[in-house]
């Protein structure tokens, strides 16, 4: 069983910055990515950052410049740092983690969620 745990959302004024956290734990093979997602009300869940085991980063188009993912590996969390806020990144944001194992006979991928977080721009 695997377990995603987000905080640091909250309500944030224009422009303002915010910093989320997700730690997973549980019985966790090998990492392949791990990433943030949100969710607008009545919207689809769309990517906003994803860091994979390379390092290697991917944003979402609207979040360049203003966003920033990074790993601990050691403590198996990602961190979203978000700065210049603005009213359209008022969203639940979850935390995802895609993770594999492979054994002689076969190869296994798994996906992981945590149950969100909330940001809300003041405005």
């Amino acid at each position: 069983q695997v377990r995603l745990v987000e905080s640091g959302g909250g309500v944030v004024q224009p422009g303002g910055s915010l910093r989320l956290s997700c730690v997973a734990s549980g019985s966790i093979f090998t990492i392949d990515s791990m990433g943030w997602y949100r969710q607008a009300p009545g919207k689809q869940r769309e990517k906003v950052a994803v860091i994979d085991s390379r390092g290697y980063r991917e944003y979402r188009d609207s979040g360049k410049g203003r966003v920033a993912i990074s790993r601990d590996h050691a403590k198996n969390a990602v961190y979203l740092q978000m700065n210049s806020l603005q009213p359209e990144d008022t969203a639940v944001y979850y935390c995802n983690l895609e993770a594999s194992h492979t054994t002689e006979l076969d190869s296994y991928e798994y996906d992981y969620w945590g149950q969100g977080t909330q940001v809300t721009d003041s405005s």
